[in-house]
């Protein structure tokens, strides 16, 4: 099994480059996704999410009120640092769950958009970087997802600077470019990924 980080910054395509290693065959571990699942309605994150927070995180179905609840921690580093050591530990479980039930030889990608921030690159074998430069990643920010440019700023601030996320790249595939050059490229990281793969279960 190879275990593979990939992130990227916000607006640089690192979704396209996860689906497309998905449809070569990539098992795809979406630390996002899982995010929300282990905060549904019913789990045990959610009760200790309402335990911190109160009864006013919760929308009227009695799912998790995301932008409620990110009104109240985006603006307290320690309430932030609660609701992490809430629903990181969580994540982490379920993730090691999924990458356990992949097949031995599997090339196993773990989506991770902090992956930089918050200094996981040891705990795979290589990391991929989505890189796109400032001005791309704003275009696709302001014109495909409908963010002010102001918004988009401030987003790409929040995140790790470009230089950071490069130094803890393995491989880096630069998506200043049309979709089938991406598409290209992602093929040949992914017959690298294959090989290294086969090479790790001998």
């Amino acid at each position: 099994m190879l275990k593979v980080g990939l992130t990227g910054g916000i607006g640089a395509g690192k979704s396209e480059v996860s689906r497309l290693l998905v449809e070569q065959g990539a098992v795809l571990i979406d630390a996002d996704r899982i995010a929300r699942e282990v905060v549904a309605p019913g789990t045990a994150g959610l009760a200790a999410v309402v335990d911190a927070f109160g009864e006013g995180v919760l929308a009227e179905d009695g799912s998790l009120d995301r932008p409620k609840l990110g009104s109240i921690v985006f603006a307290d580093a320690e309430k932030l640092a609660v609701l992490n050591s809430i629903v990181h530990p969580l994540v982490g479980a379920r993730s090691h769950e999924l990458e356990e039930a992949a097949a031995e030889d599997s090339v196993v990608v773990h989506d991770v958009p902090l992956l930089a921030e918050n200094g996981l690159a040891p705990l795979y074998d290589l990391v991929i970087v989505v890189d796109a430069s400032p001005e791309t990643q704003l275009d696709r920010l302001v014109r495909l997802r409908g963010m002010t440019e102001g918004d988009a700023r401030a987003r790409m601030a929040a995140q790790a600077t470009r230089d950071k996320r490069l130094e803890i790249a393995d491989v880096v595939i630069d998506n200043d470019v049309p979709l089938e050059v991406l598409q290209r490229r992602v093929r040949d990281v992914w017959a690298e990924l294959v090989r290294r793969a086969r090479g790790a279960s001998e």
